[in-house]
């Protein structure tokens, strides 16, 4: 598993080098159409670029929020048509993890349409979130804002640090990636402790 995160994650940092703001634009679209490619890996290089003076901070960050608003499209509608299916069953192909889709539709079933917006900064839930708020039929719109208010924050966050760090950006991305488990972890503790307390409450 490890290999593999780590051959994503220099497939991400290869296409950002390589092809620049379209390289940002392909890999923030793929990481939000529920391809598990790490938005941390992407948007912190393409701070570095900007540090090198190849790329403006704005540029980078409104490619980075395009290509989030993409991918989310794509997968609320793929969610819409009932393509959740198909993800299931072929999605091992993409590294599609249904554990954490699952995590995503329990988030969304709780605290309802808000969850576009917050989940946009949890690692892991910000990918898939997209499916249950398509699957519940939340207005398109509505999801569409959500998620450009909810990405924001996030792609500058990472973009700025990128910036500020240069060459040394990826101290950040291997501390993020512990963190991003310790969170998703906690996520799922939390999933445990509902689930079990709405179980009783059905009991009583």
């Amino acid at each position: 598993m490890h290999q593999i995160v780590a051959w994503i994650s220099d497939t991400a940092l290869n296409l950002v080098n390589t092809m620049g703001l379209w390289g940002i634009w392909i890999g923030m679209i793929l990481e939000s159409a529920c391809i598990p490619i790490p938005s941390e890996v992407i948007m912190l290089s393409g701070g570095l670029l900007v540090a090198q003076g190849k790329l403006t901070f704005t540029e980078v960050v409104a490619v980075g929020v395009l290509g989030n608003l993409i991918g989310s499209i794509i997968a609320f509608y793929v969610g819409a048509v009932g393509g959740r299916r198909l993800l299931e069953k072929y999605g091992k192909y993409i590294f599609f993890n249904a554990r954490h889709l699952e995590q995503s539709q329990r988030w969304f079933d709780r605290y309802g349409e808000s969850t576009v917006f917050f989940t946009r900064m949890l690692p892991f839930i910000r990918t898939f979130i997209s499916l249950p708020a398509g699957i519940a039929g939340m207005k398109a719109w509505r999801f569409v804002l959500f998620t450009f208010l909810g990405s924001l924050p996030w792609n500058m966050a990472l973009v700025y640090l990128g910036y500020r760090l240069g060459d040394n950006w990826s101290i950040v991305e291997t501390y993020l990636r512990p963190v991003s488990y310790v969170i998703g972890a906690a996520v799922v503790l939390l999933l445990i402790v509902w689930l079990v307390r709405r179980k009783k409450e059905r009991v009583a």
